[in-house]
């Protein structure tokens, strides 16, 4: 059977992704909702079989894989638990921040030590002061007897808790705007950091978004992940791809996950006193129709936007942000769909749609929000700067 991400199903990899997320992740779910718990047990699974080094180089214990591998692991994650694919986004994308950069120290052994699954790791670009435009810090770093430091308010930092380092960002010294930002890894242990609160939220309660506080953490010059001043372009070039890509398929799964349980419910519940089942009026039929098609478009987009990934060009970027913003749009309206179709046993909560509903509610105010995406794609259709 042929994958809208041009991967081969039935690869070890995904077979392997399909059993820890309906095995592992499944079961947990609605707890991992209802309590706001971190999903431990399936992260623990990742790090068992290979995942966290995903798309880390061979030669340094990863699988090597590529985006079209990553994408089709995250949505099958997504389908169970959107909770623990965030997580597994944030993880991938910091990792391949780490990965692309030339100046980090130990930048190979802290690879290493994610494929063997020692070390979790996320992005912490947002700030209390820019709130979700990621690309502008407010903090600064400051030269200190021959490294830096910086005080910093970071908002919505996926597995804050849990985490074992953190990928993030500051203006350089000196910096006259603030896309003139630094990109930097900050161990859990530095002093001066602090996770400030715990994470409440509509949906993707289990993802342990919380704000982290760095309180005159020290930066040494060799945990530069970007050159001073440079940070956008780690930004644009790996950041913004690998985390366009990864929750564009994270809300596919949630559609995917939407339209499966719809289907199903539809098939087998019904009318006792007339003997029919829901499926048998044509108004509901129409909903699911309507949440299967918008379910494959937006991945047969993600798909092609791999394809132009493999081979890029000045386009590419449209196609990434495109992706994105198709399939956040799809992912809300596929499960509104769901609750409409499903009535009464989806408001009630004896399926899960109600949480994959809230769930695919958290893209849209991601940064880059859905408004950011759309500003974004008129400014490359009209040959503007994003920034």
């Amino acid at each position: 059977m042929l994958h809208p991400y041009g991967v081969d199903p039935t690869e070890d990899v995904l077979v392997a992704a399909g059993e820890i997320s309906a095995k592992v992740a499944a079961p947990r779910a609605a707890a991992v909702d209802s309590s706001a718990d971190f999903p431990s047990d399936t992260v623990d699974a990742l790090r068992r079989q290979g995942f966290l080094g995903l798309c880390v180089a061979r030669e340094l214990g990863g699988r090597g894989a590529g985006p079209r591998t990553f994408a089709a692991v995250t949505e099958e994650l997504a389908m169970s638990c959107p909770s623990s694919a965030m997580i597994y986004v944030m993880h991938v994308t910091a990792a391949q921040a780490i990965a692309s950069s030339a100046i980090l120290r130990n930048r190979d052994d802290l690879l290493r030590q994610i494929a063997e699954g020692k070390h979790l790791t996320t992005l912490a670009f947002s700030e209390k002061g820019s709130r979700s435009q990621f690309w502008s810090p407010v903090s600064r770093l400051e030269e200190d007897d021959g490294h830096y430091v910086t005080t910093a308010s970071k908002s919505w930092v996926t597995a804050a808790g849990h985490a074992d380092s953190y990928v993030s960002s500051s203006q350089k010294p000196d910096a006259q705007s603030s896309l003139e930002s630094t990109v930097y890894l900050v161990r859990k242990s530095t002093d001066g950091v602090r996770v400030s609160s715990s994470f409440n939220g509509l949906g993707l309660r289990g993802n342990d978004s919380s704000p982290i506080d760095f309180e005159r953490v020290t930066i040494a010059r060799d945990d530069l992940i970007s050159a001073s001043g440079d940070g956008p372009t780690t930004i644009l070039q790996v950041v913004l791809p690998w985390f366009a890509v990864g929750t564009a398929a994270m809300a596919n799964g949630i559609c995917r996950a939407a339209v499966t349980r719809t289907a199903e419910h539809l098939s087998t519940a019904g009318f006792e006193h007339k003997g029919a089942l829901l499926r048998d009026l044509p108004t509901l039929r129409a909903r699911l129709a309507q949440m299967s098609v918008r379910t494959d478009q937006s991945r047969a987009l993600l798909g092609y936007t791999l394809s132009h990934l493999e081979q890029p060009s000045d386009i590419t970027p449209l196609y990434v942000l495109e992706a994105r913003l198709a399939a956040l749009e799809a992912a809300v309206d596929v499960t509104d769909l769901a609750m409409k179709a499903c009535g009464g046993a989806a408001f009630s909560r004896h399926l899960p749609l109600e949480r994959y509903f809230r769930d695919a509610r958290a893209g849209w105010v991601m940064a880059p929000t859905v408004d950011h995406l759309n500003d974004f794609i008129g400014r490359a259709l009209t040959g503007m700067p994003l920034f």
